[in-house]
């Protein structure tokens, strides 16, 4: 019902080039090129000026996202008015989200969905390599589950609704016979001069391990990197480093490696945050799944925060 324009706009906002842009939408460059030419040719304004091989927006452009944002908000909310006039299943749910919350928080999650609601179907993906606020963005996800870090949207954004879910601790993973693993609890400090493993997504995990090395005085010297946490635990045991290992990750247990929990001022956490479009929040299938995300989290929280070690 909106111009489909403003959408091609908002999402080349989001993504910086025609190329992405177009990836993202699912059409081609030139495709991309014509209808913002077109929305600007009708409007009477520049949108874009070149600046290299990339393109700028104006400020006439970021005038116009900001309306086509406040207009994507109202037509998220009429979708939801209007949802209760139709008929039919109980909808549809996409659901993007990093693999340990994946694991830990959005199976449950979704399996407490499907046994209250069986009418709703799902499509679940951890979408590695993806900026899951983007994949809002483009309505290809209606929830994305994300660890907010350096250069996410900030929790004001006006594109999105982002709702707390859990505060996750971090621990240190060791192999069996290092020093640290007959410890009850370390600070990260104790470990400045280990070797590191670069473990999980480099785009929130690794930058935790940075800044947290970082308020406790240290460089961590880093030698190897990981992204499954399966390959991470079998290099930890196998004397190649250590590092930083998040409480929701599972770890194999036929593997000589051990967590130890992490303590101190300053101690490592995670945040983990449920995000959807500003204004879906009202839709009867996104807010059903807001609502067993948290259940899920709290569940997790209550059984894991600040408890055992799983598998202890």
């Amino acid at each position: 019902m909106i111009d489909p324009r403003l959408q091609t706009l908002r999402v080349l906002r989001a993504e910086g080039t025609v190329t992405a842009t177009a990836a993202v939408l699912h059409l081609t460059p030139s495709t991309v090129s014509q209808q913002l030419r077109q929305l600007a040719a009708e409007l009477g304004v520049q949108l874009l000026r070149p600046t290299g091989r990339r393109v700028a927006l104006t400020p006439a452009a970021h005038t116009l996202v900001r309306h086509a944002d406040a207009l994507h908000e109202q037509w998220e909310r009429a979708a939801a008015a209007l949802e209760a006039h139709s008929t039919g299943g109980a909808g549809h749910l996409r659901i993007t989200g990093v693999a340990s919350a994946m694991a830990a928080v959005t199976a449950p999650a979704v399996r407490r969905l499907h046994t209250r609601f069986p009418q709703m179907t799902f499509h679940l993906s951890e979408d590695p390599g993806e900026d899951r606020f983007r994949l809002l963005v483009a309505g290809r996800a209606d929830i994305a589950v994300v660890i907010p870090a350096a250069g996410t949207p900030p929790p004001g954004d006006r594109r999105f609704t982002q709702r707390a879910l859990l505060q996750e601790p971090q621990d240190l993973l060791v192999a069996e016979d290092h020093p640290l693993a007959r410890r009850a609890a370390v600070e990260l400090r104790d470990a400045a001069h280990e070797t590191w493993i670069q473990a999980g997504d480099p785009h929130d995990q690794h930058q935790l391990l940075l800044s947290a090395a970082a308020a406790a005085g240290f460089a961590p010297r880093i030698e190897h990197a990981a992204v499954d946490w399966f390959a991470v635990a079998s290099l930890v045991a196998h004397g190649h480093g250590i590092c930083l290992m998040p409480r929701l990750a599972p770890l194999p247990s036929d593997l000589p490696v051990r967590r130890v929990p992490l303590g101190g001022r300053g101690a490592p956490t995670r945040h983990l945050v449920a995000c959807a479009r500003r204004g879906s929040t009202g839709q009867t299938t996104v807010s059903r799944g807001l609502s067993a995300l948290q259940e899920a989290a709290d569940a997790w929280q209550s059984a894991h925060g600040g408890g055992p070690l799983p598998g202890e």
